[in-house]
């Protein structure tokens, strides 16, 4: 985790490369904290448009931006990718600490009515975990869903959990499914 108050974003690219030979954070999964989110998106369309989720679109512009390695290297998804993050607290990209941290793709989910990602937390991240991100298709529904493994994974974060840390990280996930639904329903 690095910290900055200038906006990171020409600098994206460089903190790519950095991360790329950082290893996943050590975890047990059972003991994380589990929760799983979800909101239901309109199934009016014939076939699903999975560009906001492989595109890594997922999270507004005023809580985060980031570059995927796929992206800078002009390509599809793949398992083993690093994503940088740029997460913007409080969420504003002019009045906030500027928070640099990335994550490991580790999965690809391609199922019948289940498509998706799911990436861990790379060594000094905020947050010690995976997280999957999905789209999901039953009968009656489509949903985008985002099924979180987690604990604080930072003694920052950790002694700050309850007051900022958690509170933070439900309303970053409330917002996502949010920015995923209005992008969807567009």
């Amino acid at each position: 985790m690095k910290i900055f108050l200038k906006d990171q974003t020409s600098c994206l690219s460089q903190h790519l490369e950095y991360f790329k030979s950082i290893p996943v954070m050590p975890y047990q999964l059972p003991q994380l904290k589990e929760r799983i989110s979800s909101i239901a998106l309109s199934k009016k369309r014939d076939r699903l448009n999975l560009s906001i989720l492989f595109d890594y679109k997922i999270f507004p512009a005023n809580i985060m931006t980031s570059l995927t390695q796929w992206d800078a290297e002009n390509r599809s998804i793949q398992v083993g990718d690093t994503i940088v993050q740029q997460v913007y607290f409080p969420p504003h990209p002019l009045l906030s600490q500027k928070i640099i941290l990335a994550v490991r793709v580790n999965q690809l989910i391609d199922q019948p009515g289940r498509k998706g990602f799911a990436y861990e937390t790379l060594s000094g991240h905020a947050e010690r975990g995976i997280s999957t991100f999905t789209i999901e298709e039953t009968e009656n529904k489509l949903l985008f869903k985002i099924h979180i493994f987690s604990t604080p994974g930072h003694w920052l974060t950790q002694f700050t959990d309850t007051i900022f840390t958690s509170p933070y990280q439900s309303y970053c996930t409330y917002k996502a499914l949010r920015n995923v639904k209005k992008q969807w329903e567009k």
